[in-house]
């Protein structure tokens, strides 16, 4: 928001601390004509939404999910008001003379609430004066301002009245906020104002006024078409690499950098540059297979092929001890002050020693050990433990996270090399097995080796050197080659890792801006017409992209993606870019995925992940056939069905932050529909909330702003 210059010829109205926090310093000092009109988030011009529509119907009874102030101010809120106030044992007592008001400020909260209440005890003379609104930050005038008359007041006794002022009046986007304001709209006398009882009551499905709702809305048309063929979806898809929790995880990944320094004889790895090249105790691979078993999760098992395991629990890569008699190093791990980063304080890498610093050399013919003793404990169960094996993790960053032990880039040659000797071994312990490599890191990754990226991509002297062929296309066709000629097949899925690269997306930023460059960013997963906004600053097509090089390359091989993460883990945004994933994973027919690291525990992700693996809290999911849609601008859908084709479950994705979505999703000769059960997960819900069940021919449905929508549909 700017200002009007008030000069030095201002009138000079102060403005109190909780302007200078909404407004800045730079607002200190307002001319009185300013402060009649905008203090207190009041309308500077024509943009200022203003809400005029009638209010909706108050509920006979409400629950209360969080209160702000009840005699005194509630753990988490603080006093941001301005103007003299007194807040104490018993109700809030505010002076709201020269448009003064309250301000209750919280930690960012997000969520679907059923209304803002409170109490108010105000002269009668003051007439229809207060406005109440929500805001994100300082200056955000981006929700309504919602004013406060008669029509939304209860009697009390002594004068005091409840107003209940309904969430889609004063948050329609269900949109982040950190602070409630309630100020005066108009010129009123100093007389104490009285508040008390604020409080947010809990969004309740069946209560909600679903005019209310879709009053911000545009009019969008779906539809499942099956008439079209459609395919399996893998049920490996929806796979993790952490902790087993219920998310409904089909699959677990045993990966990361510390992994490619696995001892299995002593269950210890090395955590390279991620922690001061540190030898560690770590799990028993064992465990991690009993574990997934126990709970039908198929298992992704990293085999290392770097060279070097870990020699024991304890070792360091770059001891104090030894580099610091000649060479200071830049940081230590300040619980064990031995264990040094390598890097001395001007920046510059220190030159390992020898790899026997930490570690042993970790052969084929140790590797392949390992694979037996997996494969002679299955035997004994009479099942198979392992689903796929990894030939080790993002090997062109060796030089940087192992570069303790392998601080030379790798080359294209190298690579192939480890693959065959590494991949045969893997072979001639378990001939039944799944082998996935190279799990590359990323872009360039896909296309270059780590030699080419220290020398410069524009040099790529490792690229020329090999007809100038992009690294996974000509490592494909060289394996190929030698599984033609040896009769030893030593790859069966084409595996590599995705994570987004515009600016912030991976991360825990969920402002505005990068929300919507969170969900755009997920196109580079498949639209050939999107173009990386990132420094890649060209189509990704990543799953597309893949298909191509298998088909000429090395034809028949599956897709993993072994590593994804789209960041915003605790914003709608993350939810929806990880179920954009999902659905495209789906689509696609891609036959592994598993997300870095695990969804944390009932955040937005988490929910996504459920939408798709356990919607009702009964085992309800996306089903095993994947049906062609048509989309909209905004809105996805993704459909699948079961063998029988009477069964089927959409997922619609509405992307606009906004603005609901008024649809009709078209059953294109899929059948009559007999019933549906509606789950929707949003800004506004806590969880998956059930919406009901009905009966129809035709679904017509309102999408919230951001919200995942599980459609489960019988057909007759």
């Amino acid at each position: 928001m700017k200002f009007p210059n008030s000069g030095a010829h201002s009138r000079g109205v102060q403005v109190p601390l909780g302007l200078e926090r909404l407004f800045g310093r730079s607002a200190l000092r307002l001319s009185r004509f300013v402060s009649l009109v905008c203090i207190g988030f009041a309308c500077l011009s024509l943009d200022c939404r203003k809400l005029t529509a009638q209010p909706a119907a108050r509920p006979a009874s409400f629950e209360v999910a969080e209160t702000l102030y009840d005699g005194g101010l509630k753990p988490g809120w603080q006093d941001w008001g301005w103007g003299p106030h007194e807040l104490s044992n018993g109700p809030a007592r505010i002076n709201l003379s020269q448009y003064g008001g309250f301000i209750l400020r919280h930690d960012t909260l997000q969520g679907r609430y059923g209304a803002f209440v409170f109490r108010m005890l105000a002269p009668s003379a003051f007439g229809k004066f207060l406005e109440v609104r929500l805001a994100n930050g300082d200056r955000d005038q981006s929700l309504p301002a919602v004013d406060i008359g008669p029509e939304r007041s209860k009697k009390l006794a002594g004068g005091w009245v409840e107003i209940y002022v309904p969430w889609t009046d004063l948050n329609p986007s269900s949109a982040p906020f950190d602070r409630i304001v309630l100020h005066a709209k108009t010129q009123v006398g100093s007389e104490w104002v009285q508040f008390d009882k604020l409080q947010l009551s809990r969004f309740d499905a069946k209560t909600a006024d679903p005019v209310a709702v879709a009053a911000a809305s545009k009019q969008v048309q779906l539809q499942v078409n099956c008439r079209a063929p459609s395919h399996a979806i893998s049920p490996y898809i929806y796979g993790i690499a952490g902790n087993v929790s219920d998310t409904g995880a089909t699959a677990r990944r045993w990966g990361g950098n510390p992994n490619s320094r696995y001892n299995w004889q002593l269950n210890a790895y090395n955590t390279g540059k991620d922690w001061f090249f540190e030898n560690q105790k770590c799990g028993d691979y064992r465990a991690f297979l009993a574990d997934n078993k126990k709970n039908q999760l198929a298992s992704a098992l990293t085999i290392p092929l770097i060279g070097w395991v870990a020699k024991d629990q304890h070792s360091v890569g770059f001891p104090a001890s030894i580099y610091e008699k000649s060479q200071k190093q830049r940081n230590h791990d300040p619980h064990r002050p031995d264990a040094g980063d390598g890097v001395r304080p001007d920046g510059a890498e220190i030159r390992p020693t020898s790899p026997s610093t930490t570690s042993v050399e970790a052969s084929p013919d140790m590797m392949q050990k390992w694979v037996e003793a997996i494969v002679a404990e299955d035997q004994k169960a009479k099942s198979r433990s392992v689903k796929l094996y990894f030939l080790d993790n993002e090997p062109s960053l060796w030089n940087s996270t192992h570069r303790d032990v392998h601080p030379d880039p790798l080359t294209y040659d190298e690579l192939l090399d480890r693959s065959i000797r590494y991949g045969t071994a893997i072979r001639n312990a378990d001939p039944q097995a799944l082998i996935a490599g190279p799990s590359e890191w990323g872009w360039t990754g896909y296309f270059y080796s780590a030699k080419d990226a220290a020398a410069g991509i524009t040099l790529r002297p490792d690229c020329r050197a090999h007809g100038d062929v992009p690294l996974l296309p000509w490592y494909l066709k060289q394996l190929r080659e030698h599984d033609r000629t040896t009769g030893k097949r030593v790859l069966d899925v084409l595996d590599v890792h995705f994570y987004p690269q515009g600016k912030d997306v991976y991360s825990d930023n969920s402002d505005p801006a990068t929300a919507a460059l969170r969900l755009r960013s997920t196109r580079a997963l498949w639209d050939p017409s999107y173009k990386d906004e990132s420094w890649i600053a060209e189509p990704v097509r990543l799953l597309p992209r893949l298909k191509e090089w298998i088909q000429q390359n090395y034809p028949g091989l599956g897709i993993s993606i072994g590593e994804y993460n789209f960041g915003g883990e605790k914003d709608m945004s993350g939810a929806l870019a990880l179920a954009e994933a999902l659905g495209r994973f789906g689509t696609e027919g891609i036959d592994y995925a598993f997300y870095w690291f695990e969804p944390p525990p009932k955040s937005p992700v988490y929910w996504a992940f459920r939408a798709f693996r356990d919607f009702d809290g009964k085992k309800g999911q996306f089903l095993s056939r994947s049906v062609e849609t048509r989309m909209a601008q905004n809105v996805s859908l993704f459909a699948s069905r079961d063998a029988s084709g009477k069964h089927m479950v959409l997922i619609a994705l509405n992307l606009d932050p906004v603005t609901s979505a008024k649809t009709t999703i078209a059953l294109n000769e899929c059948g009559k529909m007999a019933t549906r059960r509606k789950f929707v997960y949003s800004r506004q819900a806590p969880s998956l909330v059930d919406e009901g069940s009905k009966s129809g021919n035709k679904l017509d449905e309102v999408l919230a702003p951001y919200s995942i929508n599980v459609f489960d549909v019988v057909l007759d």
